[in-house]
């Protein structure tokens, strides 16, 4: 069993508690004790939470279009999606925002890859003017640059 400080304590509700301040987890494993302690135990556990997000992540985005009859056509979705996924994810983590890089990938969609933004043209040059006062200029800007690195001159 291991004990975990209670973050966010709510009030009494008429019934006291037994224990006011810690709550307790347990955990069953039948990994031998001497190769895998109760720490890492509970890090292990918690990597597979990670992947569920990941699951549930997809699930609600491109995931949720499968099964369509086909075996090859719900294959060649699922590797798009798979890349979608990472390519979205890694274009959040590169916004070097904390926000955007624990974001679902709907969130990532809304604020950095649906731009609110025209294209023109002067003098054979493409210019993309974003709205004033957006709230992910500085995400996007952070992304832009780091992917369109211009040459450092010697």
């Amino acid at each position: 069993v291991r004990r975990i400080p209670e973050l966010n304590p709510s009030k009494d509700s008429g019934q006291g508690t037994l224990f006011d301040s810690w709550r307790f987890h347990a955990v069953f494993t039948t990994t031998d004790a001497a190769l895998l302690d109760t720490v890492a135990a509970d890090k292990t556990h918690r990597r597979h939470a990670i992947i569920e997000n990941v699951n549930a992540d997809l699930k609600a985005s491109a995931l949720a279009h499968l099964p369509s009859g086909v075996f090859n056509a719900n294959a060649a979705w699922l590797v798009c999606a798979a890349m979608a996924f990472n390519l979205t994810r890694a274009a959040a983590t590169l916004t070097k925002s904390a926000d955007l890089a624990r974001a679902t990938t709907a969130t990532i969609r809304r604020k950095l890859i649906t731009v609110p933004a025209r294209i023109a043209t002067s003098a054979r040059r493409l210019k993309l003017h974003l709205p004033t006062g957006w709230p992910w200029e500085t995400a996007w800007t952070a992304l832009y640059n780091t992917l369109f690195a211009r040459p450092t001159t010697v």
